[in-house]
């Protein structure tokens, strides 16, 4: 008998009481691999962001215009390879409530920029050669049942106006984390459509470059570029520019995370809990044991042997239980609100954090009676008999 075995037969002599902590712990777990998901699925494209592109905006706010004719300039500017002017439309679908990004782009530079947007050669020279042509997200085409060849009409918001569109293709993603919930089209044919006070302008800049580690230097030579003129700009990595977004519901984000760190502070108490119970209903037997030889650093491990184990059965039946129900919840999200979360998925690391957060917590939880145990004597343990 050692005693990680005896540990494990203490866990059964109360198994009501075992089975009620396991299954708090696996509820609280599986509350926090939820909320990680959710958080992971708001910051997937800033993961999925190249090191290798930058994005150049107006230096006062994301919503205000550059001149087209800096794209020219920042093409000239050392270590920038393409440059594709970006454009966001908004614009409706049928409902206000079928949101999805519309963007305006340089066609050809911006397919470049991203080869993680993939076509079929048909489908790229299609979409080139249609001043009115659009490519989508395979997500959204599945979503609204858009195919090839479809018109899609949009209501103008930013763009007042009826804009009809013809799918020209439909792009798949190179990998989990692309977005496959956007539309592109044309930037010539929204500013050969605009009024003539609106013509010439972007919203900002995809700039690919030659070499990742320069990106500092090269974000601020394009910025220099356009220091003390009507419209200065802001260059920043295309994680960065995904941050800025972001930052417009990180209170949501916060919140969240707040929320999961509760969580855990539960999951704590209630094996803090539960093992200060079994301590002082075992008060005979560590008196017991004590005058056997027992040391209290071993009655102390036991403890803590006995926390671990049930925050481990929690968090490996939270994993259980949050791989089926994660996943059937992403795919609906993914095929409702996919614009809003284009991946939604329990993650490995997400399962990991859960067993080894389960663990190190019953590890914690176990502490303050570990302590308690190593430290009472064995006179005291019999008078608490009485």
């Amino acid at each position: 008998m050692n005693l990680p075995t005896l540990s494990a037969r203490n866990l059964l002599r109360n198994k009501t009481r075992t089975f009620l902590t396991v299954l708090g712990v696996m509820i609280a777990v599986f509350a926090f691999g939820f909320l990680r998901t959710v958080i992971d699925a708001y910051y997937i494209g800033v993961e999925s962001a190249a090191n290798d592109r930058l994005v150049t905006r107006n230096a006062v706010s994301i919503v205000m215009q550059l001149p087209v004719s800096y794209r020219d300039k920042i093409a000239k500017v050392p270590g920038v390879t393409r440059v594709a002017a970006g454009q966001w439309f908004g614009g409706i679908y049928k409902d206000p409530k079928n949101f999805f990004a519309k963007f305006a782009a340089d066609a050809e530079p911006m397919l470049e920029l991203y080869p993680e947007f993939q076509l079929t050669p048909e489908e790229k020279k299609a979409f080139l050669a249609d001043r009115q042509g659009c490519i989508v997200g395979s997500k959204i085409a599945r979503q609204y049942g858009f195919k090839v060849g479809d018109t899609i009409p949009l209501q103008g918001d930013i763009f007042p106006g009826e804009w009809r569109f013809v799918v020209r293709g439909i792009y798949t993603p190179r990998d989990k984390a692309t977005d496959a919930t956007q539309m592109f089209f044309h930037w010539k044919y929204l500013d050969d459509s605009v009024k003539e006070r609106r013509k010439n302008m972007a919203n900002f800049y995809w700039i690919g470059i030659s070499d990742a580690n320069r990106s500092p230097e090269i974000a601020r030579a394009i910025d220099a570029e356009f220091k003390s003129s009507p419209y200065e700009t802001l260059t920043e990595s295309e994680k960065a520019f995904q941050m800025s977004f972001l930052s417009m519901v990180s209170a949501v984000v916060t919140a969240l995370q707040v929320i999961s760190g509760f969580v855990l502070v539960i999951v704590a108490l209630i094996l803090g809990n539960t093992i200060a119970m079994s301590v002082r209903d075992r008060a005979s037997e560590v008196a017991i044991l004590k005058t056997l030889g027992f040391r209290g650093g071993h009655l102390a491990l036991l403890i803590s042997i006995e926390s671990v184990l049930v925050g481990a059965l929690g968090g490996a039946f939270a994993i259980g239980l949050s791989v089926p129900l994660i996943g059937a919840f992403g795919k609906f999200i993914e095929e409702n609100m996919g614009s809003w979360f284009p991946v939604f998925q329990l993650e490995k690391q997400t399962m990991l954090a859960m067993v080894g957060l389960s663990m190190g917590l019953g590890l914690l939880a176990s502490l303050v009676p570990a302590i308690g145990v190593a430290r009472l004597g064995v006179a005291n343990a019999f008078r608490r008999l009485g």
